[in-house]
């Protein structure tokens, strides 16, 4: 399980998957886009995120407890968090 204090101040993500070029997004951003998959994917969700009532929160478990989204054969969505030198 990752550390909460990787998520502190300006936390980055290198965002990863299938047919399409390496993106890096803010929390929020990819929050965004967990919450658009897991809409999506309401009636075919891991045992784990089943017990989670809201997408908000699913997304939220996945961003704090994960690095990946299994979307079926072939298919991938993989995160990563980066810092940002300033």
């Amino acid at each position: 399980m990752p550390n909460s204090l990787m998520y502190q101040d300006e936390t980055h993500f290198v965002v990863l998957e299938c047919n399409q070029p390496e993106q890096l997004l803010t929390a929020e951003e990819l929050l965004s886009k967990l919450k658009a998959i897991l809409g999506d994917r309401q009636d075919n969700l891991p045992r784990d995120l089943q017990k989670i009532p809201t997408i908000e929160a699913q997304a939220q478990y996945l961003l704090e407890t994960s690095c990946e989204f299994d979307l079926g054969p072939g298919e991938y969505f993989q995160w990563y968090v980066v810092r940002l030198e300033k």
